[in-house]
């Protein structure tokens, strides 16, 4: 007589709705019968004391917001399935008049349940550690760009005649400070103000990206992202820590459209409708990829060649952005193989030999 089998185990769906104070949570069994619901306090040693009393097996679920990344790795060894759920997508599936935290939770539970959850990428905790750096370092910058314009406004709303390309450089502004008849007194405290504001920033912008440049994980292929044209420091950082697992992206298509290089597009019967770029996009790397795109048809002929088609049409924007896909193709080509970027000419060549 054959053994009897072990019963099955049945997986629990928990849905957490999280917020900065508290956090609330569903139980819910296979069959959708609510075990648990409740809230919680938004700290670890509170979510200690909660998954002590959650059933097992259990897959969790929660929505991507700005507290999710530390309840994420908390949680990541207490579950058998840990899922992020992506906000917009998950709005449209669970939009309903009646909305509080409890109804929340237990929505993402069902989602989690019926296998209808929109999942968003995660990456991993030491990848999101370094893109907090890098980004950290774009609030520096932004206020020492505006500190550069700010003294450039004082230079010419009280008549200051400068070099402007030397205006921002160190020697240059000093002696421009000492010697220059030109620049009123009014004006001196807030120059020097402005000027140990740059100084500062720089400072700090320098000490940011030495460590990021010199992690020995990201090393090696930051130096075979610059062998592309146009990529400089700034583009390959920003490449390897927000595009993250390149895998991810199994068609060009899709890296074009999370970088947001692309227009959305709106088909009925048989009219299509080109729309403007697309919000839905990681705006760090596309506003980096642009800015790459401005100079790099004059470090390629292909890239010259590309923007010289696209700019025929008569759209000098619609030629950048074809400058920054192909980049983009670029950079994932070089990313796969993986080795360093060659041009057409040279690549053909390599085969033939």
């Amino acid at each position: 007589m054959a053994p009897a089998e072990a019963p099955q185990r049945h997986m629990y769906c928990i849905g957490l709705d999280v917020h900065k104070k508290t956090i609330s949570y569903c139980v819910k069994d296979a069959a959708g019968r609510v075990h648990q619901e409740g809230k919680m306090g938004s700290t670890r040693r509170e979510l200690d004391g909660w998954i002590r009393t959650m059933p097992q097996p259990r897959t969790i679920a929660m929505e991507a917001t700005i507290f999710t990344g530390w309840i994420y790795d908390h949680l990541l060894p207490h579950a058998e399935r840990l899922k992020v759920a992506h906000p917009l997508r998950l709005r449209a599936i669970a939009a309903s008049k009646k909305k509080n935290d409890r109804i929340d939770a237990g929505k993402i539970a069902d989602c989690v349940r019926c296998d209808f959850l929109p999942e968003c990428h995660m990456a991993s905790t030491e990848s999101r550690d370094r893109r907090r750096t890098l980004r950290y370092r774009n609030l520096v910058i932004k206020p020492m760009v505006q500190m550069k314009n700010r003294v450039s406004g004082l230079r010419m709303e009280t008549g200051v005649s400068s070099n402007q390309p030397r205006l921002h450089k160190v020697g240059y502004f000093a002696e421009l400070m000492t010697s220059n008849k030109e620049v009123h007194e009014s004006i001196r405290p807030l120059l020097k103000l402005s000027r140990d504001m740059i100084s500062r920033s720089q400072k700090l912008d320098y000490a940011l990206l030495s460590s990021l440049q010199r992690d020995p994980v990201l090393k090696e292929r930051l130096r075979r992202l610059r062998t592309v044209p146009g990529v400089g420091p700034i583009t390959a950082l920003t490449w390897a820590l927000e595009i993250g697992d390149y895998t991810r992206f199994p068609a060009i298509k899709q890296a074009i459209s999370y970088c947001g290089l692309c227009g959305e597009e709106k088909s009925s019967a048989e009219k299509v409708m080109r729309m403007p770029i697309s919000k839905q996009r990681n705006k760090h790397i596309q506003r980096v990829l642009i800015e790459a795109a401005k100079l790099a048809p004059s470090e390629s002929h292909e890239l010259a060649l590309t923007h010289a088609r696209e700019l025929e049409r008569g759209n000098r924007n619609r030629a950048t952005l074809a400058v920054a896909r192909k980049m983009v193709c670029y950079m994932l080509a070089v990313e796969r193989r993986p080795q360093d970027f060659l041009p057409a000419e040279e690549f053909s060549r390599t085969i033939a030999v």
